[in-house]
């Protein structure tokens, strides 16, 4: 089974899932991926998916390969198709970071072993079952909440849309033109919402998209890749930031989320984002657990 996207889990998959995350959260050294190797490839930097990657596998007394794309003969032309056969006579787990989601969908065509989407221009998953960790946690339910997404409908706004609606929970997504989520994913979160009886809502209003909001979510205005851009999306994003001002209009003991790293004054500021109100890192810690219990689940039983 490969995890490219978080509708690649059903509902009852992800219950299961976070349960386990709760489990090894509490109970954190194991060895139930004794004698499994996990081969880690990254295109793109990365400071919390390494770490928290390295760290699980490693508690877990499973051994983490980290692979830098760009020192090995991909980086010389070989095809992806060839690093993935070969890869897959080695390690029990491929786990990618990388620009293009069609690499990862090349990679898993070419893969008998689980593959897992640790980032792509498209989706973000781990990120958002960290995410449903967190609010799971934090609120002690999904049905009945709501999420208020402000910015770049990028891939973490798409795996979120789907996480979401496979959870129950309202989703309100405030952007600029022209920076909207993949239409795809967005009707494929609106069918998923439907079946759960929640919903999906675009609007070009942040005070609208934050009203009565139990979550209120934003990431940079700014990913990797897009630096060229810089200039334009901070013109663009300018009136999405996420300031007090505009959280007023949430629930008063609204949550604040963020995948990180923030970019200080822009897409958050101060007063929210350490504020009491704030749980960023929380849901940073979330990563590992969640991690951990995806690849017991993919490398055991299921």
């Amino acid at each position: 089974m490969h995890i490219l996207s978080v509708a690649d889990l059903t509902a009852r998959q992800i219950e299961r899932l976070l349960s386990l995350a709760v489990w090894l959260k509490r109970y954190p050294l194991g060895t139930q991926l004794k004698g499994k190797t996990v081969a880690l490839v990254f295109e793109k930097p990365s400071t919390r998916t390494r770490v928290s990657f390295e760290t699980g596998i490693g508690q877990l007394q499973g051994q983490a390969l980290y692979i830098d794309a760009s020192t090995t003969q991909l980086s010389r032309g070989e095809p992806i198709k060839d690093f993935a056969r070969v890869m897959d006579r080695y390690v029990d787990c491929i786990a990618a970071r990388v620009f293009s989601h069609s690499t990862l969908e090349e990679i898993a065509k070419h893969s008998a072993k689980p593959v897992i989407n640790m980032l792509s221009d498209l989706e973000h998953p781990c990120q958002t079952l960290a995410d449903l960790l967190t609010i799971k946690e934090k609120l002690g339910r999904f049905k009945g909440v709501k999420v208020a997404y402000i910015g770049d409908g990028n891939n973490v706004c798409n795996s979120l849309m789907l996480g979401c609606a496979l959870a129950g929970m309202d989703i309100a997504i405030s952007d600029p033109p022209h920076y909207k989520p993949n239409q795809a994913v967005l009707r494929k979160a609106k069918l998923l919402a439907r079946n759960s009886n929640a919903s999906v809502t675009i609007t070009a209003s942040p005070e609208q998209a934050v009203k009565d909001a139990d979550i209120i979510y934003t990431d940079t205005w700014i990913s990797m890749g897009e630096e060229k851009e810089e200039r334009k999306r901070l013109k663009v994003f300018r009136k999405d930031q996420v300031n007090g001002k505009l959280a007023r209009h949430a629930k008063k003991n609204y949550l604040f989320m963020h995948p990180l790293p923030r970019h200080p004054g822009r897409e958050v500021t101060d007063d929210v984002f350490e504020s009491k109100h704030s749980i960023v890192f929380d849901q940073a810690e979330n990563r590992l657990h969640v991690q951990k219990a995806l690849l017991v689940k993919l490398l055991g039983r299921w």
